[in-house]
């Protein structure tokens, strides 16, 4: 859900310029609906209007005008709660970063963006050059394979550190194993994960 804030004022005018103030936003992403009327002024719902979708492809859009390069963004969103991006540049090595740093940064402005407009928590993801997708993929081999050493050796395996995403895939691809089991362990960027044996 968008979100809201009720207002009591003279007019719409006054009512659109206190929730500008409150809601932070500018006067074309507000509607002003009109409840009803008071002794004190109208009563009013001042309410964000905006598509999430589009306001988070417009912004990843000035982003990238301003390194100057050739790009395509594919926006979807999934039902109410989930929200794609894919860029495809002349430029993807530049815009993903070393071990896919400048991508997270870039998921992180989007995300807060829509965070801005809604109560609701929105899943939102951004891929470029189907990176991730071919991390995951990568991500998932490594981890049977590594489960199938464990299972057979009933020695723990700590894998590299990796970010939430990477260690998200790493979870749900063993999640059904039955002889192995996952935790993350450390902090930060050194938080890794650790596949067990169950019956070791």
């Amino acid at each position: 859900m968008q979100k809201k804030v009720e207002i009591i004022a003279e007019n719409q005018e006054q009512a659109l310029a206190e929730a500008v103030k409150k809601l932070h936003l500018s006067s074309d992403k507000i509607f002003i609906n009109v409840l009803g009327e008071l002794p004190e002024g109208l009563n009013c719902e001042a309410l964000v209007d905006v598509n999430l979708t589009l306001e988070g492809k417009r912004y990843l859009e000035n982003i990238l005008k301003s390194f100057n390069i050739g790009y395509q963004i594919e926006a979807r969103s999934v039902g109410d709660s989930q929200i794609y991006y894919n860029i495809d540049s002349n430029e993807n090595p530049l815009l993903i970063g070393v071990k896919g740093k400048t991508l997270d940064a870039l998921q992180i402005l989007v995300r807060t963006l829509i965070s801005t407009y809604t109560k609701d928590k929105i899943i939102t993801t951004l891929d470029i050059g189907a990176y991730k997708s071919n991390r995951a993929h990568q991500l998932e081999i490594l981890a049977t394979k590594t489960a199938k050493e464990v299972a057979k050796t009933k020695i723990s395996v700590r894998l590299q550190p990796m970010n939430s995403y990477e260690r998200r895939v790493i979870h749900e691809k063993l999640s059904e194993w039955r002889d192995v089991y996952t935790e993350s362990e450390g902090e930060g960027e050194n938080r890794a994960i650790v596949i067990k044996a169950k019956n070791a």
